[in-house]
């Protein structure tokens, strides 16, 4: 079979795919008619946009950023999103008796049929009828547009290509659960740099980044056509030439991972290595050697370890480090924020002790076939809250100290720290009692629902409702820190060592309030853990 053959059947199998799964499920239907609705209204506008720029100062800015700033999401987004074209996993075509070299050719013409080339190719034309005057710029438009469509699609597969075996398997489909905190630190990203551009004096301030981004693939292709109006052709052929360079590395990479998949054997068929027999086996870690006997230390270390190792919980707990920190960093960049947005760290940490027993998935009843008493509900509590402060203490010291670093008020670290130990201890205290009273399942089936069907009143009180509890519990310490700033009475450092004793006073009033009521609902908590 021919590379011309090849690529039709290829491209016809993709068409015939993308149209019975369409038909399969009315949902899938709509949402992805809605989606191209959305893209081509979205396409639209961005073509009228640029075409509006013709001829304005900066419309040469404008377009070779926006042209890097896409091929950039080109290369991520397979990164989050692998199962996003199904149809183009090259792991599915390893058994047929197709070589990898018109292979590659085929794949690249079915990766053109979709949403995202569509836009890319509205794209890549508003950019060029931005900047094209003259003949010789037309006759580079001409070039730049397929090119900078071909690169981005390139760029696509073969990281796609080069990383299929980690995006199918369980670790790469973690990252999947992380694109939410892609989204909210990209918004946090864009919001910061349109203040600074403001601030700046508007888009003449992104010059200096738009004189190396012109000369990075497949912007280079965009700017060629600006180069041509100008009238320097040499540079104009050049900035094309990376581009055509570019793509022919890009379809190179691709044609070797592909290769490496049809030959190399998987990692999962390969015998596990043997281990060392003499070689003893120890069951406990540094750690373990740490952590005090019996069953608070094992607690401990089963919580940290379903901390790593599960994907929905760890998306949790990175999505929540990560925005504890932008949050309190951002502000203090943008000049508008204060030392006490430092406490949004130990709020978003504390709130990942509620629905404990939820986040242990259908597996819970392994738990509580071992609690019996109030005291061993007690010791599995306290484990767990323990294994939470082992991370959240140190990270929101580490927070509260880049804080006042970066606003330069190290005089209110104490009381900062203060607060969100206070904080802190009264979210621990609310999660324990709300994962004993009102406890929900999250389904395993999904890396974006977080509460079974019919639960979602039992989350809204338990999250929401402990969120107020916490808020007034740790008022005192809140009212203390006021009074010393208004009074004169004593200096800020009081409010550390009374936030951090009151907060560990609550956790500890906490973890004994809810083991009684979890070691008498334990049946109730059981069968509400493992629904759905």
């Amino acid at each position: 079979m021919s590379t011309a053959e090849l690529t039709r059947v290829v491209v016809r199998l993709k068409v015939a795919l993308l149209r019975n799964g369409l038909r399969q499920s009315t949902g899938r239907t709509a949402v992805f008619v809605i989606s191209l609705v959305f893209t081509l209204l979205l396409a639209a506008g961005q073509l009228l946009g640029l075409i509006l720029l013709r001829g304005e100062e900066q419309a040469s800015t404008v377009v070779v950023l926006l042209a890097g700033i896409v091929a950039l999401g080109w290369a991520i987004l397979p990164l989050f999103f692998p199962s996003g074209d199904e149809t183009l996993d090259p792991s599915r075509l390893v058994m047929l008796p197709l070589r990898p070299g018109p292979l590659v050719t085929a794949l690249l013409g079915a990766s053109l049929v979709g949403i995202g080339p569509l836009f890319t190719l509205c794209l890549a034309l508003g950019a060029v009828l931005a900047l094209a005057q003259g003949a010789a710029a037309t006759v580079v438009a001409v070039l730049a547009v397929p090119l900078l469509l071909l690169v981005c699609v390139a760029l696509a597969r073969a990281v796609a290509a080069a990383n299929i075996r980690l995006l199918t398997s369980r670790k790469g489909r973690d990252l999947a659960v992380l694109s939410g905190l892609l989204v909210a630190v990209g918004i946090q990203v864009v919001n910061f740099g349109a203040q600074r551009i403001n601030q700046a004096g508007g888009l003449a301030s992104l010059e200096p980044v738009e004189a190396v981004v012109r000369w990075v693939p497949p912007a280079s292709a965009i700017a060629a056509v600006g180069s041509a109006a100008d009238g320097s052709l040499g540079t104009a052929l050049t900035q094309l030439a990376l581009s055509a360079l570019a793509l022919v590395a890009l379809l190179w990479w691709w044609q070797r991972s592909l290769t490496t998949l049809m030959t190399a054997p998987d990692a999962s068929t390969m015998a596990a290595a043997t281990t060392d027999p003499g070689r003893e086996r120890t069951s406990s870690t540094g750690l373990g050697r740490l952590l005090p006997d019996g069953r608070t230390g094992a607690v401990v270390q089963r919580a940290l370890r379903y901390i790593w190792r599960d994907p929905k919980t760890r998306g949790a707990w990175v999505t929540s480090l990560a925005l504890g920190l932008i949050v309190p960093v951002f502000n203090a960049l943008q000049g508008t924020g204060s030392v006490y947005f430092a406490c949004f760290a130990a709020g978003m940490l504390g709130m990942l002790t509620y629905n404990q027993f939820g986040q242990d998935y259908s597996g819970f009843w392994m738990v509580a076939m071992t609690i019996s008493t109030t005291r061993d509900a007690y010791e599995e509590l306290r484990g767990r809250a323990l294994a939470m402060l082992l991370v959240t203490v140190p990270y929101t010291v580490l927070v509260c100290a880049v804080t006042v670093a970066m606003l330069d008020v190290w005089g209110d670290l104490p009381e900062v720290l203060g607060l969100s130990f206070a904080l802190l201890g009264a979210l621990a205290a609310t999660g324990a009692v709300a994962s004993a009273l009102f406890p929900y399942s999250i389904p395993q089936d999904s890396a974006y629902k977080n509460v079974a069907p019919g639960q979602g009143g039992l989350a809204w009180i338990s999250i929401m409702g402990g969120l107020l509890v916490s808020a007034l519990l740790a008022s005192p310490v809140l009212v203390l820190t006021i009074w010393l700033h208004v009074s004169e009475a004593g200096g800020p450092w009081l409010v550390l060592p009374v936030g951090t004793a009151y907060g560990a006073l609550l956790a500890w009033a906490g973890v004994r309030l809810a083991a009684p009521r979890t070691a008498r609902r334990l049946p109730e908590i059981l069968t509400a853990v493992s629904k759905g």
